[in-house]
């Protein structure tokens, strides 16, 4: 479907992609253009260009794509200013936060990071401050553009119906699905085997063994083992609460006693503590279910599936009674799909093992209890029930109206900000060296305030 090109949300690319440019000392090599106060220089056109080709975003840009994204972002800012839309130090600040912390997380540790950087992460916070806020000055600007631009259901038939008949959208086959979670319950006696476990490697680690080799022996925590069980520049937030009412209670050298989480049973030492952060080595070990465990869940949903059956019960009912899963028991069971905002989930996109149960199912069949591994990586039981199934179709508005209506608004959106920058062209100072690219088409109209 090819919408109107505009500048619509663009800006968030910039607000992601720079994250990951490497800070070195910028070439002034020429300026590039000015828009009101503000200058872009060849630079950081070039800086841009590469963060984002680099980054593999299932795209490539050009030098020119860039040039005018910067022109628009400046121009957000310059506005920004005049019509008093602020950020705040501590939203500048969280967000900076927020950025370091998936820096070190996809990293490894604080440590690869400052080496990839080479410097240090209050160093690498400091470049990043001012460009970050105009970051997020210029996205805050472009949501106020198009704050409460709404579309109605015949704004939506009107912009359906005048797509042409080759950019309606195929729409591969769907389905919606609602489910019931059963998590197996541990016996008593395999959650005390693991405390006493951890209980024994605790009391060798104060001994004098290595913590890091006991974690790489035992721990089972994927994202650390390896590491030795370090995590590094931990913040608040970034694990469970129960993981971190002990970790941040530690003093340094110290290890706690087990405790537990929805992730299974831990031991944490506390390395170092820098105010709110945390460097720290953690054991995982989780309690093994026994083959009674998963039998006596696997029973229990197979009495609930038949209670449904026989109308004992709705579905919905029992999602709410029953279902162990948060994000759907409430909703009776109904799945989101969290990509697309909708609850349709195209098939051949669906996990293997959901795959293999709904793509023989009839509408409203509901399957066996069958065993699955969730998010989180708990053992559980489900059974599934098949809502709808669409066939492969061409988008239309009585099963797609929600697909179309955020398409109408996506265009009516970006039609607002093309015509609010139309207007603001005129009345701010704009000029563009046009002796770096070759860029006149895309620079159209960038030009009219230069004479």
């Amino acid at each position: 479907m090819q919408l109107k090109k505009a500048h619509l949300l663009f800006t968030s690319f910039f607000l992601g992609a720079t994250l990951f440019a490497q800070a070195q000392p910028k070439t002034v090599d020429g300026v590039a253009a000015i828009v009101g106060g503000d200058i872009i220089l060849k630079s950081e056109i070039e800086e841009q260009y590469e963060v984002f080709n680099r980054q593999n975003f299932g795209q490539s840009v050009t030098y020119c794509e860039v040039f005018e994204e910067l022109l628009f972002q400046k121009l957000l800012i310059h506005h920004a200013e005049i019509d008093s839309v602020t950020v705040g130090e501590e939203e500048v600040e969280a967000n900076m936060d927020r950025r370091i912390q998936q820096l070190i997380m996809q990293m490894g540790d604080q440590q690869k990071l400052e080496e990839f950087y080479e410097k240090s992460v209050v160093e690498i916070k400091e470049e990043m401050r001012e460009l970050i806020h105009d970051q997020l000055v210029a996205q805050r600007m472009q949501m106020t553009v198009v704050e409460g631009i709404e579309v109605t259901p015949s704004e939506v038939r009107s912009f359906y119906e005048s797509l042409p008949s080759d950019s309606v959208p195929l729409i591969n086959a769907e389905v919606e699905l609602s489910q019931i979670v059963k998590y197996p319950e541990v016996s008593q006696e395999a959650e005390q085997e693991v405390i006493d476990k951890l209980l024994a490697l605790k009391e060798r680690i104060e001994n004098g063994t290595s913590f890091s080799s006991m974690a790489i022996l035992y721990s089972e925590d994927p994202g650390s083992n390896k590491k030795g069980g370090e995590y590094k520049g931990i913040q608040r937030g970034v694990f469970v609460k129960e993981f971190e009412a002990v970790a941040f209670n530690l003093r340094k050298g110290e290890i706690s006693n087990p405790f537990k989480t929805e992730f299974g049973y831990h031991i944490v030492q506390l390395l170092e503590k820098r105010g709110e952060e945390l460097d720290l080595r953690h054991i995982l070990i989780k309690p093994k279910l026994s083959q009674a465990d998963l039998q006596e869940a696997k029973n229990f949903l197979d009495s609930v599936a038949s209670a449904i059956n026989s109308g004992e019960m709705t579905f919905e009912e029992a999602a709410r009674r029953f279902s162990e899963d948060e994000n759907t028991r409430f909703n009776g069971g109904q799945m989101s799909n969290f990509q697309n905002g909708n609850n349709k989930f195209e098939i051949s996109q669906l996990d293997r093992s959901l795959f293999g149960i709904v793509n023989n199912m009839a509408s409203k069949e509901i399957s066996e209890s069958t065993f699955f591994v969730s998010d989180d990586q708990r053992e559980a039981f489900r059974i599934i029930r098949l809502d709808e199934k669409y066939e492969p179709h061409r988008a239309n508005l009585d099963l797609d109206f929600t697909r179309i209506k955020g398409f109408a608004l996506q265009e009516k959106q970006a039609r607002t900000v093309n015509e609010w920058k139309e207007e603001k062209l005129q009345e701010t100072f704009v000029r563009v060296n046009p002796g770096y690219y070759p860029c006149d088409e895309f620079l159209e109209g960038w030009n009219s305030n230069n004479d």
